[in-house]
């Protein structure tokens, strides 16, 4: 999976319960967006029953509450959704160690998979814009002035921003280093690499494309 390009992704983004399915905590809003080819062609959202009342933090910081959840769909049928969504595309996120975990977690209660790899826009971005004041999504949102609707931490505006920001990073990688058709493994090693050697991985990514 991971040969194929980094413009045909899957972007998605949770809102949870919690911090960790470790210590019980459940998804509570899934929103994911689908990049063909470097266009947004779908998308996907759903709130998420976790068959447990919220906390008033959470209630705060997300804007979800526990009236909307009561009448949501348990996030067994959601995940079960979502992976025929994701098909057999690749995934990105922001802070993707975060998202992947809750994924994983869900797709295990469901006996559902799927095959995809996972890359971090975050990762990928502190490499790519390490003048930036931060590398929180908000902050990056501003810092390229990417398209918002001002909504930050709902699942379906958050994968937006952050599909905005995959395909900025791959638009800057054509316009700074000529690198088109940009492999999905290629990103996913951009957020490995040491920051004070990017500029000589990238180049040497151009040197390795074929004529």
């Amino acid at each position: 999976m991971s040969h194929k390009n980094a413009d045909t992704v899957v972007v998605l983004d949770f809102e949870t319960t919690g911090l960790s399915p470790n210590m019980g905590d459940r998804a509570i809003e899934i929103g994911a967006v689908l990049i063909e080819h470097g266009r947004i062609t779908d998308r996907f959202q759903q709130l998420m029953n976790p068959g447990f009342l919220i906390n008033g933090f959470i209630s705060s910081y997300t804007g979800i509450s526990n009236a909307m959840l009561k009448s949501a769909p348990d996030c067994l049928s959601v995940i079960r959704e979502f992976a025929s969504f994701v098909g057999k595309h690749n995934l990105v996120a922001h802070n993707a160690s975060f998202d992947k975990k809750f994924l994983d977690n869900e797709m295990v209660l469901a006996g559902s998979a799927y095959s995809g790899a996972f890359a971090c826009s975050m990762l990928a971005a502190r490499r790519l814009y390490q003048n930036a004041p931060d590398h929180k999504l908000g902050t990056l949102v501003r810092y390229k002035r990417l398209p918002t609707d001002g909504v930050f931490h709902r699942a379906l505006a958050d994968a937006e921003m952050t599909a905005h920001l995959w395909l900025r990073m791959l638009e800057d990688l054509g316009e700074q280093y000529q690198l088109f058709d940009v492999p999905f493994n290629l990103m996913q090693k951009l957020g490995r690499t040491a920051k004070g050697s990017v500029h000589t991985f990238l180049q040497k990514q151009v040197r390795a494309e074929p004529a």
